[in-house]
């Protein structure tokens, strides 16, 4: 029995060592877009829009990602894209986060009709497929960033709004609830003090691993010219262009490389953190 229970005690500690690699590599890949992007301007040689050697040239020394189409360094504009895609990854988790949460909260919490129709609300905005609900109110907006944010927020709140009522709902059948009411605990503070705080760790969790997410689909409606105008240095859009120069590949793996290590970098925080913060039963 006590090598059993010596055996679980360790079981937590072992679990955080194996895991902490990942929350560092992840860690540092973000921290190393996010100075990437606050930086760039003080430290790039050449201008994201300036023709800096003939076209379409490979990776050479002096320009170690090649050029585009137009002569354009591609490394560059790749270190320059991360303002762009940063940006909109950061609005669309913060609006989406908080309005769905807000909503989710509201609607666990007092039940009845308006947890029936803000429900309905975002049982509809769920039916359609996320990226072609995206694609339909970018068109219409018409392209440009700020819209490309718009469209995704659209179709994203609606996820943490039912994550957050899920929690509430979860949270408001504990005891510690019934007793805070037999306590006279008002609703404000029953919902402030006493719910809010236990439900917010799977929308942490969520809103870690949607990041890359959001990077990913601002890239993809770029890539078909409902986002960034050019020649905006946006990774979807220098991807897309890539495309468009299937063999001159290095236009395309720049961007591509940066989308990618977001997202596993985001994923390994996210995997982390709920592994940290979710107990187990083992």
């Amino acid at each position: 029995m006590a090598s059993a229970s010596a055996l679980s005690a360790h079981a937590p500690a072992r679990s955080f060592r194996l895991a902490r690699p990942a929350l560092v590599v992840g860690i540092g890949i973000l921290i190393f877009w996010v100075v990437v992007a606050l930086t760039v301007e003080f430290w790039a040689p050449y201008e994201p829009l300036k023709i800096v050697s003939r076209k379409l040239q490979p990776p050479s020394f002096s320009h170690w990602l090649g050029t585009d189409a137009l002569g354009r360094d591609v490394l560059i504009r790749t270190f320059y894209g991360a303002q762009y895609s940063l940006t909109i990854a950061v609005i669309v988790v913060a609006a989406s986060v908080t309005i769905g949460s807000v909503v989710g909260a509201l609607s666990g919490f007092f039940g009845g009709w308006p947890d029936s129709i803000l429900m309905r609300l975002v049982d509809i905005t769920l039916s359609f497929p996320p990226v072609l609900l995206a694609m339909s109110i970018a068109a219409s907006l018409g392209p440009g960033v700020q819209n490309t944010a718009i469209a995704i927020v659209v179709v994203w709140w609606p996820v943490y709004a039912r994550l957050m009522r899920g929690q509430v709902l979860d949270v408001l059948s504990r005891d510690h609830i019934e007793a805070a009411v037999a306590g006279g605990a008002s609703r404000t503070r029953l919902l402030l003090k006493h719910i809010l705080p236990l439900s917010w760790t799977p929308t942490i969790i969520s809103a870690t691993m949607d990041f890359g997410q959001v990077v990913l689909l601002a890239a993809s409606l770029s890539f078909i010219g409902l986002g960034a105008k050019p020649p905006t240095p946006e990774w979807g859009s220098m991807i897309s262009e890539g495309a468009a120069h299937f063999y001159s590949w290095w236009i395309a793996f720049g961007p591509g490389l940066a989308i990618l290590s977001i997202g596993l970098g985001c994923n390994f925080i996210g995997d982390t953190l709920r592994d940290m913060l979710d107990p187990k039963d083992e």
